[in-house]
């Protein structure tokens, strides 16, 4: 079993440490929603609606959620407010579960793609190089021998901090520097994989969403070039958002899927912002699988994603 084979104790607390502004900002408002309320009622649901969408849930999500707590209410006929956070936390862990938000509980990666390649993309700023740098620890930590390729080569900072995370975890980094050709750092990288008998691939990209055109034929190239030695590769394209930008998250995963085809999300930086409801809402509207949360600076503080375990941390009095 892998190093999250389990959702130990220590996990458990760095989640809710991690979501603690979340947590706070959503029951303090429904602490006075509830106020002098005995049941659930009409102005309490309100009340709710404008939590979730403020926690940046996303208006389609909520509504979601507000339909599945009336229909609660109506079958049940009387809830008292007692009751709330219970119903709501049941109904988000059922609305994820349908999504296909699947848990991921395991860090081994098939046994039939070796070496595994994972492709990261993601804007600039949203914590996408210390995300793969967290990554390649995970795995190595978990046995797995890394290479990482530096692809990002429209900034010098994204190379050198790729090149200290490598120096970091102890793992090989390819790179030929800045302004140089992606898809050439891309087809180096995958042939030493493949050379050396890698078991992870992590590649990082360029993410320069307002040439989308440009990203997009970028992307489709650098892929083309590893499937010269890896004929399905990649397999994996993991897109990175950062969850304190609430909104704006929603109209990256919207953009970066156009340009290419997002098979899993990394969303970082939950530990410095009260927008939490955010995960839930992208993994309800783009039916992607989260797969990683970033809940704070430490090496083990990128998890893999719970939805049991992160809706009780999100949702439940403390």
């Amino acid at each position: 079993m892998g190093i999250f084979g389990l959702f130990s104790k220590e996990k458990k607390e760095s989640l809710d440490q991690g979501l603690q502004k979340s947590n706070q900002s959503i029951f303090s408002k429904l602490s006075k929603a509830v106020v002098g309320k005995s049941k659930v009622d009409e102005e309490v649901l309100d009340e709710l609606e404008e939590i979730l969408i403020t926690s940046d849930v996303g208006v389609d999500t909520t509504i979601k959620i507000i339909e599945r707590i009336e229909e609660r209410v109506a079958r049940d006929k009387y809830l008292n407010t007692e009751e709330l956070d219970t119903i709501l936390r049941e109904e988000i862990i059922a609305l994820l579960e349908e999504n296909n938000s699947q848990d991921f509980l395991d860090f081994d990666i098939p046994e039939d793609q070796k070496p595994y390649v994972i492709m990261v993309v993601g804007v600039n700023g949203v914590g996408k190089t210390t995300t793969i740098g967290k990554l390649a620890n995970l795995f190595k930590s978990n046995g797995k021998s890394v290479i990482l390729g530096a692809a990002d080569t429209f900034r010098a900072a994204a190379v050198d901090q790729l090149i200290l995370w490598g120096e970091r975890v102890g793992v090989p980094v390819v790179s030929h520097g800045m302004n140089t050709d992606p898809a050439s750092v891309a087809f180096d990288t995958v042939k030493l994989g493949k050379e050396q008998g890698a078991d992870v691939i992590i590649i990082d990209t360029a993410g320069r969403l307002h040439t989308k055109v440009n990203l997009m034929n970028e992307l489709s190239k650098i892929k083309r070039v590893m499937q010269k030695f890896i004929p399905d590769a990649p397999h994996e394209i993991l897109l990175v958002l950062d969850g304190s930008t609430g909104q704006n998250a929603f109209i990256q995963a919207k953009e970066f899927t156009k340009a290419t085809e997002v098979s899993s999300l990394a969303i970082t930086k939950l530990d410095g912002t009260a927008k939490g409801g955010v995960v839930i809402g992208i993994s309800d509207q783009f039916k992607i699988p989260v797969k990683y949360i970033g809940v704070g600076e430490k090496m083990s503080d990128l998890q893999i994603f719970n939805r049991k375990e992160f809706v009780d941390s999100l949702f439940s009095k403390k």
